[in-house]
């Protein structure tokens, strides 16, 4: 017992050192910005309290609203390691607990449409809205059905997303997100339709995939084929920031023809770049004109996250044959992403690996805005 609270002592100092490293390179000055050390993206203690700090504290996207169009339409998911259903409950969509309240055994797999949740193990059934509509001979006098509701967590909809906290006390989404709609309001994102979504899990930390995505710097170089020649990075300029997201610029060349009508609007600039935005601590979206993808990044260990994403479509103007070549493209953007972040996240753990300068603001902003965004969370 000695021994376990020595371990737990030492694993807690830890923790508060790492803490004040954040703080000691969130301090850094403005025109010297640097990254944080690779432990920061391999270290089991310092996850563990991201899992009960940062990121049960946050808001987390687990979809788009049209996914869930018409009453039961729902999809299972594990959060963090809490098991979800999110369902459309009439008007509504929640997050209920996928864990039945008689002896813990999950509800519903997968993604689908169903009226009430019939636990395989002993046939409780529950309806839409979590409560309890079944429970076969339980006949025990003390045995109080309205006790037994499914549990529910914090579930909000903004610009079309569909966001859930696992907190008690969930920070307010409106005060994070205030200053997003100016950034991508003209598009009108509630009005993209999914035509697409897939799951996969990646050999890397969650917070490596939010700096790659949120940067310009990487386009270029690991893009030649894929983005490079409309998204260059030479042509990337930072966006707006508020208190939980950041923004960047994809501008395209001159010569690259309009991708998609888009939303009427819009400005000549919107239609003319990729605008791509992190809500953190775990969704990135990239929007144009004509086209949505949203990367929703669900941390498994340290090292090892599943990433459910989603494109979507603003009305009819791209064809089947646009659609399935964006499909692709995408695919091999998220190929080309994953193989390079599970390559840098085999070698973070090096004494070597102590966190480099960073690139300037149009460049790399976003990369200090996510740092800056962090210091805060663990200093509270």
């Amino acid at each position: 017992m000695n021994e376990h609270v020595a371990q737990s002592a030492l694993e807690a100092a830890r923790v508060e050192r790492m803490c004040q490293i954040i703080a000691e390179c969130a301090a850094a000055p403005d025109d010297a910005p640097i990254g944080l050390p690779g432990y920061f993206y391999t270290d089991s203690s310092f996850y563990s309290f991201e899992c009960q700090t940062v990121l049960r504290r946050g808001w987390h996207c687990v979809g788009r609203v049209d996914e869930f169009a018409v009453p039961g339409d729902y999809l299972a998911l594990s959060l963090l390691g809490e098991p979800l259903i999110i369902v459309r409950d009439g008007d509504d969509i929640k997050a209920l607990s996928n864990v039945c309240r008689h002896r813990g055994m999950p509800l519903a797999e997968g993604q689908g449409n169903a009226n009430r949740f019939v636990c395989r193990y002993h046939a409780w059934a529950y309806g839409t809205d979590g409560a309890l509509l079944r429970a076969p001979r339980m006949k025990n006098a003390g045995f109080d059905p309205k006790t037994c509701k499914l549990g529910t967590f914090s579930c909000v909809q903004r610009f079309g997303f569909i966001y859930v906290s696992l907190a008690e006390d969930p920070p307010d989404i409106d005060a994070d997100l205030a200053g997003l709609s100016d950034v991508i309001g003209r598009y009108e994102p509630e009005k993209y339709a999914v035509v697409h979504s897939a799951s996969e899990v990646w050999n890397c930390n969650w917070k490596t995939l939010v700096e790659n995505f949120m940067e310009g710097y990487h386009l270029s170089v690991v893009h030649p084929q894929t983005l490079h020649g409309y998204t260059p990075t030479g042509l990337s300029r930072k966006g707006p920031n508020g208190a939980g997201f950041t923004s960047y610029f994809a501008n395209y060349p001159d010569n690259i023809p309009p991708r998609g009508e888009g939303a009427a609007d819009l400005t000549k600039e919107e239609r003319h770049r990729s605008t791509l935005f992190a809500a953190f601590p775990c969704q990135v979206v990239s929007v144009a004109a004509s086209l949505l993808v949203s990367l929703s990044i669900r941390p498994l260990t340290p090292t090892s996250i599943e990433v459910r994403w989603t494109m979507s479509v603003y009305g009819d103007s791209l064809d089947g044959d646009t659609i399935d070549a964006r499909i692709a493209l995408w695919e091999d953007v998220n190929r080309e992403d994953r193989e390079k972040l599970e390559a840098m996240q085999s070698a973070l753990g090096s004494v070597f690996a102590t966190g480099g300068p960073l690139a300037e603001d149009d460049y790399e902003g976003t990369v200090r805005d996510f740092l800056l965004w962090l210091a805060k969370q663990v200093a509270a």
